[in-house]
């Protein structure tokens, strides 16, 4: 690999069609993964060269959504698919997003804790900058792990092996697409709604990411059928997302507060008064905003269900 083919066009690299990847709404569901493989696979390649640059976050975090999509298509229409292909590419997208995950959630986090002081007197922002460096720290070292895996041959040969699916035909099938699309999306629901069911009147917040997580899985397999099933999957994706939104500013909310006091206790015992105050202040405010969410959740549950019935 030529040391210098990331600052070339990626695309062009991995062999990309020129033009992206257009089918009809009567194409089998193999056909629509491709096409949304492609697409996926063209913002992932216009996102590269701004993550390894780090200079806006928002690069890093739409290239590790089109790897999530991604992985998320391959696994919703898995039994429609050749998983001698599909499951190798899934696990390494799996690779591909572990190595991106801890710089993005730093990020966020990162962002968040200083929009929270910058409201803060002088004296107090200064102890939240301080309170903060650690993980200034800790950014710049996933960061060197990050380009480490985007500089690998690991890395160059998944993206050859999408742009490999995306140029490949797959062979024919005589489902019906509507009919299929619209089961999978409906299947994962049944699992999300399964698992609200069976949570406490007061879930634990792990019980809530947890919910997230399934949410977020069914927006990305409606996201799939959309160019099939039409205006009920974009209402669908619309509450999916929102539900998605509030559980994910909740769990936002637990994290910060959580590495606040962490680094809060990595200070020591004789840690300066002024960065304790500022600590509990922005602890204070993260339970305040994770309380508001967990006031939202039911309702947001109770849209998406809503969406879900109308598919």
């Amino acid at each position: 690999m030529p040391s210098n083919w990331q600052q070339r066009d990626l695309a062009a690299v991995v062999d990309l069609p020129a033009e992206p990847l257009v089918v009809d709404r009567q194409a089998a569901i193999a056909e629509q993964v491709r096409a949304g493989l492609d697409n996926r696979l063209r913002a992932l390649a216009a996102h590269d060269p701004g993550t390894r640059l780090g200079t806006d976050p928002e690069e890093l975090h739409q290239m590790r959504v089109a790897v999530r999509r991604m992985r998320a298509m391959l696994q919703a229409a898995r039994p429609f698919l050749d998983q001698s292909w599909s499951e190798p590419l899934r696990a390494e997208l799996g690779w591909l997003g572990r190595a991106l995950g801890p710089v993005r959630d730093l990020d966020v986090l990162l962002e968040r804790l200083r929009q929270e002081s910058a409201d803060l007197p002088t004296d107090e922002r200064a102890a939240a900058a301080r309170l903060i460096s650690g993980l200034e720290v800790e950014h710049g070292a996933a960061r060197v792990e990050m380009l480490a895996a985007l500089d690998s041959d690991r890395y160059l040969d998944l993206l050859r092996a999408l742009a490999t699916a995306v140029r490949t035909t797959p062979t024919a099938s005589d489902v019906d697409s509507e009919r299929a699309l619209r089961e999978l999306v409906l299947r994962q629901f049944h699992k999300l709604r399964k698992a609200v069911d069976r949570l406490p009147a007061d879930p634990a917040d792990q019980q809530l990411h947890a919910l997230r997580i399934r949410g977020k899985r069914v927006r990305y397999t409606a996201e799939l059928a959309q160019p099939v099933l039409g205006r009920p999957a974009q209402q669908l994706i619309r509450a999916a997302r929102h539900f998605q939104d509030v559980l994910g500013e909740h769990q936002d909310a637990c994290v910060a507060e959580e590495r606040v006091r962490a680094l809060l206790s990595g200070l020591g015992h004789g840690v300066d008064a002024a960065v304790a105050f500022v600590a509990g202040r922005l602890v204070e405010r993260e339970r305040t905003r994770r309380a508001e969410r967990r006031a939202q959740w039911v309702p947001a549950w109770e849209a998406l269900a809503e969406a879900a019935a109308a598919t």
